[in-house]
């Protein structure tokens, strides 16, 4: 499968270094019969060296390896960094009588667990979230590609929204099943007191009590809360960053240093967490009450919250997932630039395209 891919991506509208040598005018002036001809050395030259400047081909084996290390560190990196927030994050949804907002659920955990308290579920965040980072970043090129062209130029162009939508939610659907059993670990680690303090302690206490169950039993709801987050995180990040290069960014992206796309990355990596933690809040609520419980059913759960209970924890939550999602980007984006891995820019419309619709001569 990955080798037709890798074939197809040469034709891909996305194709990074074709898309730079046209926006860019590196192609050099063809010599007509009437005039004497252009500098085609120079030209050539120049071309290759924009080519050259890239690690590896767009859509090959490589590309997608590291789109998938820079997954890992992405999600790995930033989810373990905010630990704390997460753990007062679920105590509010399981426990919200106890834990009222938090502020206070900070000073209850701080009280009755000291520091070292906040810190509980690093270890299967740290595993579970690089895990759903490598499928999640490295599919999503994948099937950006695959679908790209099944879809031909110019339906990519016109549908790129539907792609981005449908490229993510393959890519999550995968990325949830390696995710699920260190997430269900995390949340028994966090939100029942004296259950275990680490992973080494939860993981063989769950199978003796559940069995494998125990760590798959939330993959369904993961999915109702994770594909709708990740399909908002991707479209709504790849529309942002076309929507500041053409109206807030006063000059061509082509023109801008490395630094000042990096710092578009994260203003549109922010915008687009926020309309992920509203999208997905509610199934995280039951994501959290469900792995805490035993013998519960996600449509149990959620008719046990009602609507005013799902949207407990939400400002936390804002603010972890606004964050999170721009520093995963950033990161992301960050070990594209250090690999020198191809970074198309937004997408332009087809020239064939413009001549349908007349917008070209």
């Amino acid at each position: 499968m990955f080798s037709s891919v890798a074939h197809l991506a040469r034709a891909n509208p996305f194709n990074a270094p074709h898309l730079l040598l046209v926006q860019d005018g590196l192609t050099g002036p063809r010599s007509s019969p009437a005039g004497p001809p252009g500098p085609p050395r120079r030209s050539r030259n120049l071309a290759a060296a924009a080519v050259e400047e890239y690690s590896c081909e767009y859509g090959s084996m490589k590309f997608y390896a590291l789109c998938g290390f820079g997954g890992v560190l992405s999600c790995g990196l930033t989810h373990t960094a905010v630990v704390p927030l997460d753990l007062v994050k679920c105590r509010m949804q399981v426990d919200p009588q106890k834990y009222k907002g938090i502020f206070n659920g900070f000073s209850v955990t701080l009280k009755e667990d000291g520091v070292r308290g906040l810190a509980k579920g690093w270890a299967p965040t740290f595993i579970g979230y690089s895990m759903q980072g490598l499928c999640k970043f490295g599919f999503y090129e994948v099937f950006k590609v695959l679908y790209s062209n099944m879809l031909g130029e110019e339906n990519a162009y016109l549908w790129r929204t539907s792609l981005y939508l449908a490229a993510s939610a393959s890519a999550e659907f995968f990325a949830d099943i390696a995710l699920a059993p260190m997430e269900a670990a995390k949340v028994r680690i966090q939100t029942q007191p004296g259950y275990a303090n680490t992973l080494r302690d939860a993981a063989p206490k769950m199978y003796k009590e559940e069995g494998l169950k125990a760590f798959y039993k939330g993959v369904a709801p993961l999915w109702m809360r994770q594909i709708p987050y990740t399909m908002m995180k991707f479209a709504c990040f790849e529309r942002t960053v076309e929507a500041l290069y053409k109206f807030v960014v006063p000059k061509p992206r082509s023109e801008c240093s490395k630094a000042e796309q990096l710092v578009v990355t994260f203003v549109a990596g922010y915008i687009a967490g926020v309309f992920c933690a509203i999208v997905s809040h509610p199934a995280d609520s039951v994501v959290s009450v469900l792995n805490k419980e035993k013998g519960s059913s996600a449509s149990q759960v959620l008719q046990r919250l009602g609507f005013k209970g799902v949207w407990k924890g939400l400002f936390a939550r804002i603010i972890m997932i606004g964050t999170l999602t721009a520093l995963q980007w950033f990161i992301y984006d960050s070990v594209k630039v250090y690999f020198r891995l191809p970074r198309p820019p937004p997408p332009e419309m087809p020239e064939s395209l413009k001549k349908k619709l007349g917008l070209t001569q």
